[in-house]
């Protein structure tokens, strides 16, 4: 195991699990709109989620793509037609007390686990942990090394986004400034769609 290998693939993990995408945005309002504790099966979904997604690709789906590039497109546009059902419904959420539950909710676990097959930032992470970082280790101790590191990172993440937004609760206490903040958050996700079209 090359140890420098080792530490540039944690370094590009943590830099890639903490910056800006759909999964941290989402829950950041998530956390903002209904607290920390009612946002932990989406954190879980998120964290199970994308290491299974890294080990699945690690241990062989990678050559289904290689010999169908076609899936690749159609989860690329289904992921971006979902996120901007997303939007939408982050930008029409309002605020809830924490003994109040309102119709849409918090994403589910098994809602956030099955996004991040759809998940553009998602994919670009698991390609590049599986292609670029595969010598930290010989196989098969290489992948299972990579979906340890990844869910560490993703939980981290997880609890660090929604921390934020749970923070941010008390200062956003009107319906109005949770209906704002949700429209920012909206616009941001939908921003994140810029580098999928920019590759079409």
């Amino acid at each position: 195991m090359s140890q420098q290998l080792l530490i540039a693939f944690i370094a590009f993990a943590f830099v890639m699990a903490f910056t800006p995408g759909p999964n941290n945005i989402m829950l950041l309002s998530s956390g903002v709109t209904y607290g920390f504790r009612r946002t932990v099966p989406h954190m879980m979904g998120v964290s199970f989620g994308f290491a299974f997604m890294v080990g699945a690709v690690g241990f062989g789906l990678a050559a289904v793509f290689i010999s169908y590039p076609v899936l690749q497109t159609v989860l690329k546009y289904l992921g971006a037609a979902y996120l901007i059902y997303l939007a939408v419904a982050i930008a029409l959420s309002g605020a809830t007390k924490p003994d109040e539950h309102n119709s849409r909710g918090p994403m589910s676990f098994w809602g956030a686990a099955l996004f991040q097959w759809v998940n553009a930032k998602g994919w670009v992470m698991v390609i590049s942990t599986i292609t670029a970082y595969a010598a930290i280790a010989r196989f098969p101790a290489n992948v299972a090394l990579q979906v340890a590191i990844s869910f560490v990172m993703a939980v981290g993440s997880t609890i660090t986004w929604t921390l934020f937004g749970t923070a941010l609760r008390p200062l956003l206490s009107s319906e109005r400034a949770v209906r704002g903040f949700n429209i920012l958050m909206a616009v941001l996700l939908l921003a994140s769609l810029y580098p999928v079209f920019m590759d079409a």
